[in-house]
Parts: C-alpha cells; structure tokens; sequence
C-alpha cells in the first residue's frame, strides 16, 4: 500500500498573468539551411565515381599481363575465353544481318 498524501502541483494564483513563451530559434527566411543529405550524396557519388575508375584501370592492367602471357591460363579459364569469343562473333554476325 503506498504511504503519504497524493503530489499536486502547485497552482499561481489567478492575479498572475501566464506568459506565452515564443520559439526558441527563429529561421531567417532569405537565409535558409541547407540539408546535409544533398552534401553526403555528392560525397558519395565522387566515391563511387573514384572506385569505378579503379576497378576499370586494374581490370584494363590485369587484362592486358593475361594477353601477353596466355600461357598462365587454366584450362577453365581457357574455356570461358573461349565461350565469350564464341558468343561475341556470334552477337557481332547477328547485327551485321540486320
């Protein structure tokens, strides 16, 4: 069983005016805040635009070391250069027919 009397709040008295409280910060119109979403999105986009670059440089290097050295290739390897070479004349016969 709870012990003691109920809290209340104590009430002004009716003479006392209550004072509106205005906010807090007011925003300048002509001098609006950006959102930071638009900066990190830009950031984001240099990035990934860094990265693709990258990935294509290490590819285009990686590339042109296996043409100078077919030897190195597996025989699977072989097998899907071949496959792709096969469909790329294939692909390139069809557009010349239309």
């Amino acid at each position: 069983m709870a012990q003691g009397k109920m809290k209340t709040k104590a009430k002004l008295p009716a003479n006392v005016k209550n004072k509106k409280k205005g906010a807090a910060f007011t925003r300048r119109s002509n001098a609006p805040i950006k959102p930071k979403k638009a900066k990190f999105q830009e950031a984001q986009k240099i990035k990934q635009a860094i990265t693709n670059m990258v990935n294509k440089s290490v590819e285009d290097e990686i590339r042109s070391v296996a043409v100078d050295t077919k030897g190195n290739l597996s025989k699977a390897q072989e097998a899907v250069a071949q496959q792709n070479k096969a469909k790329s004349d294939t692909a390139s016969t069809c557009s010349s027919l239309k």
